[in-house]
């Protein structure tokens, strides 16, 4: 695949990334002049919604690959409607070294990945052998810049959004070492309070990357969630939140996310899935990913859409049996218009493709023409 350019080039370091992305048909699309996709519009104006806002097609790309507002501004001049502006923090935040991003190669004919298999603890191969339908590693470690860099940023990206399309900023706490739980929680709200200066319509607030230690996910404790939640929308007030949630196996814990949330009036939605925890080996069953702390990273891609789709099926199993209303959005290995489908058929209320994205940049006007 040496002639093909991601618009995050992952033969970079992320402060490359950042600098000088995006690369591709992206960095063309910022050459193209003024506005938005005219794919994306039509004189009928905005046929779906996102949390309340209308958009032209509830399809986008989630937190994660759109490092900043240029980033966010190609991306809706190529047709996604929906741009998720990388997680941010209240203060500045490293990456993890070089490299970030390695092609995932599962044993299954198909590609995929199971949640809770023997393969994602015995080693899963590895490499720069860049092959669709692609899986890749993400280990960056959820970098941010600070908010005197990230706040005037964020708002020239929701600027830049034309008709029909909506700038979703993504933000998170920072557990630093000697913080209490109740600083934890504030840390939340005040990231929180910071991206509502920026204008921001609606935000999504990261639970799914390790943030009390090795492996272990702020959304596996649905009681925390609750009580950051309620803190965060004290600040917010009536602007929409949605969660973004790792898979979670057991249904009862799913039920009581939702009920720790939505049922208390703090949550409006949940984006799922983020990235599969699995250890990382090379061809002679070497740690992959160079660094203490590395031998596994979250795997996106083409590997984890069954477990995406699972978990939004069950999303609105729960959505019915509980008679709340809430939104569901589908995150995990969409690389075609087909995927797009499938999630909506499970139940998702809109969807979003981040690695999908990266290889295939005309991924939104394929979805838009199938339709």
């Amino acid at each position: 695949m040496s002639d093909f350019e991601p618009f995050y080039d992952v033969s970079r370091s992320y402060e490359d990334n950042y600098e000088q992305g995006p690369f591709g048909a992206f960095a063309e699309a910022l050459k193209d002049g003024n506005g938005a996709d005219a794919a994306g519009t039509t004189s009928e104006g905005a046929s779906a919604s996102f949390l309340g806002q209308p958009v032209n097609l509830p399809f986008g790309i989630p937190a994660g690959p759109l490092l900043n507002s240029r980033f966010t501004t190609a991306a809706f001049r190529m047709g996604f409607d929906l741009a998720t502006y990388k997680t941010v923090r209240s203060r500045a935040w490293g990456c993890n070294p070089f490299p970030n991003v390695l092609a995932v190669h599962p044993k299954a004919a198909d590609g995929s990945l199971t949640p809770g298999s023997a393969e994602l603890d015995e080693g899963v191969l590895a490499d720069t052998n860049y092959e669709t339908p692609i899986s890749i590693s993400n280990s960056f470690g959820v970098p941010s810049q600070s908010p005197d860099a990230w706040q005037p940023d964020m708002r020239a990206a929701i600027e830049a959004a034309g008709p029909g399309q909506v700038l979703v900023p993504s933000f998170q706490g920072s557990r630093v070492e000697g913080m209490s739980e109740e600083e934890y929680i504030a840390d939340h709200a005040t990231t929180a309070r910071l991206v509502k200066e920026t204008g921001a319509k609606l935000m999504v607030m990261n639970t799914s990357c390790p943030n009390e230690g090795h492996n272990r996910l702020l959304c596996h404790n649905p009681l925390l969630v609750g009580r950051i939640t309620e803190a965060v929308k004290q600040e917010i007030g009536d602007i929409p939140l949605m969660v973004k949630l790792a898979y979670i196996p057991s249904d009862g814990d799913l039920e009581l996310m939702v009920r720790s949330t939505v049922g208390h009036g703090t949550v409006q939605g949940f984006s799922t899935i983020n990235t599969i925890s699995a250890k990382l080996v090379d061809a002679n069953g070497n740690q992959a990913l160079p660094g203490a702390g590395r031998d596994r990273s979250g795997v996106c891609g083409n590997a984890i859409r069954g477990a995406g789709l699972d978990m939004v099926a069950r999303l609105a199993v729960i959505r019915e049996k509980l008679g709340l209303d809430f939104a569901i959005n589908g995150v995990g290995g969409v690389v075609s218009p087909a995927d797009y489908q499938a999630y909506r058929d499970a139940g998702a209320d809109s969807v979003m493709s981040a690695t999908g994205a990266m290889w295939d940049a005309e991924l939104a006007h394929k979805i838009k023409a199938s339709r």
